[in-house]
């Protein structure tokens, strides 16, 4: 800050600092941006606003589990942790998706709320479970990496897993709980 230079000469940050200035003003843009056609498409398959604000609410439960493993390993948000993010709320939007559709489906098909929601939340436990543990058990060798190239790897995969832990167990407990909530308001709003 007080480096004293000579006339004609200047100081600027370049190289890595100034690619990784560049990627995450990119991100800045294309983030929210996915986002938002993910709800769209999610609004478009399930013609209700409020199913996907459901799929789309366990964002939030990814990025926790993503920021805080970041946290307790002592690393930063670089650009691969960003990349991370986008993979980890792909998965956590899948997950979301496959269990919403399913009790979904199974409202259609004429079950009662609660059977709905207790058959569909069986029926998609496995495919929820399986996706989960092998993302996180195929990222293990890029979390465990301590060679060259891990300072790339290692954010990108500790985002990942500990997005998916805290994304999926909250998707088993926390999204039939609301499917039910939702689903008891909408049909108090139809009376």
């Amino acid at each position: 800050e007080n480096v004293k230079l000579p006339a004609g000469y200047y100081l600027t940050w370049g190289g890595q600092f100034e690619n990784q200035q560049r990627a995450m003003k990119k991100l800045m843009i294309i983030g929210p941006v996915a986002i938002g056609l993910i709800l769209l498409l999610l609004y478009v398959t399930f013609r209700s606003i409020r199913l996907a604000l459901l799929v789309i609410s366990n964002l939030p439960f990814a990025l926790i589990g993503g920021v805080f493993a970041l946290f307790i390993s002592g690393q930063y948000l670089s650009v691969p942790a960003s990349v991370g993010f986008v993979v980890l709320f792909g998965v956590a939007v899948l997950n979301g998706l496959v269990l919403v559709s399913r009790i979904s489906q199974l409202r259609d098909e004429g079950l009662e709320l609660p059977e709905a929601i207790r058959k569909g939340s069986l029926d998609r436990l496995r495919p929820v479970l399986m996706t989960a543990s092998i993302a996180i058990f195929s990222l293990m060798p890029m979390l465990l990496a301590s060679g060259t190239g891990s300072e790339i790897q290692k954010p990108l995969a500790t985002v990942v897993v500990g997005g998916l832990v805290t994304s999926t167990l909250l998707t088993l407990l926390i999204i039939p709980s609301v499917y039910s909530w939702f689903e008891k308001r909408r049909v108090e709003e139809e009376m």
